[in-house]
């Protein structure tokens, strides 16, 4: 979005009188610190004189993104020993996110400061990379090790453990709704 909102020479000033979006939400989205609603995306196609299909796109360049660890959005490290990072990047439009979990002996997610539960619909494929852990879902108990690969709904009451002794290394897959409705 910054490049082409620099080739119509446009400031952001110029860009929120066009769009009716603020100029600080827009700083937020060209720095990918935020992704906007469907209807800010529109707005900000409509200041930009494009089609909504044609902004989502613009992100897209040569169609790859590397995200380098030092780019890496970090969550807060939890008192009871969670620490995780969003691998993927924040595209508009993507409807998956990947991300690596560590959880210390004893540890659980869900807690304090972790992301939120998901949306409806949403699924979830964890991988244990190393250590143990133990998936609670829906009431349920499922032991997993290292290897061990599982796919549940994520919008229903979760959260892994590890149980073990060592840490314990998750990825973790959350796709939107693809779940039947």
């Amino acid at each position: 979005m910054r490049s082409l909102r620099e080739a119509m020479d446009l400031s952001l000033r110029d860009l929120a009188e066009r769009s009716g979006v603020s100029a600080p939400m827009l700083s937020q989205v060209e720095r990918g610190e935020t992704s906007p609603t469907l209807q800010v995306a529109t707005r900000i196609a409509h200041g930009l004189e494009l089609r909504l299909s044609q902004l989502l796109r613009l992100d897209e360049a040569d169609g790859v993104t590397v995200v380098r660890p030092a780019e890496r959005r970090v969550g807060p490290a939890t008192a009871t020993g969670h620490r995780y990072e969003i691998l993927t990047p924040p595209l508009p439009g993507q409807r998956a996110e990947l991300s690596r979990h560590e959880l210390a002996p004893g540890a659980a997610t869900g807690g304090p400061g972790d992301v939120p539960m998901h949306e409806p619909g949403s699924r979830e494929t964890a991988l244990v990379v190393s250590g143990r852990a133990a998936l609670h879902c829906d009431g349920a108990r499922h032991e997993l090790e290292a290897g061990d690969c599982v796919t549940f709904d994520a919008d229903l009451p979760h959260h892994f453990e590890n149980p073990g002794d060592d840490e314990a290394v998750l990825l973790a897959v959350v796709s939107a709704g693809l779940r039947r409705s």
